[in-house]
């Protein structure tokens, strides 16, 4: 039995991340479990419907990542960060998009974190034609 849609295709906030993820080398989005997923070889995002875990909260606006252990700690203290339910184990951390939140999103700091997650999964020869973009 396929998953369920989890998304709104016509969600702007989904706009900018399908168009910050899709922008990295070799980037491409699968629909896996009834989300939008963004990979190369390995998926590096995953976009709308995450609990929180601990009290189960839903975020459908909302990407998962996997930033550099050494952030990982940092991210949590911001409000808009949050650890995913079973994803959180394996190092990945949620970021909330929803517009109207507090404090606003930083698309450029949201932009970042796609990166460093794309550079934790991407095979070698992506990340060095990403960082040959210069």
């Amino acid at each position: 039995m396929p998953h369920p849609i989890m998304f709104d295709d016509d969600d702007p906030v989904l706009a900018r991340v399908r168009a910050a993820a899709l922008a990295l080398p070799g980037a491409a989005e699968k629909i896996s479990h009834g989300r939008p997923n963004f990979f190369t070889v390995k998926v590096f995002a995953t976009y709308s419907g995450s609990l929180r875990h601990g009290d189960g909260r839903r975020f459908p606006q909302s990407i998962l990542v996997k930033p550099d252990q050494g952030e990982y700690p940092a991210l949590l203290q911001h409000p808009r960060y949050y650890e995913p339910k079973y994803m959180a184990p394996y190092g990945w951390v949620g970021i909330d998009l929803a517009p109207g939140g507090a404090p606003p999103v930083d698309w450029d700091e949201v932009a970042e974190l796609l990166d460093m997650s794309y550079r934790m999964t991407a095979p070698a020869k992506r990340i060095r034609e990403l960082d040959g973009r210069g």
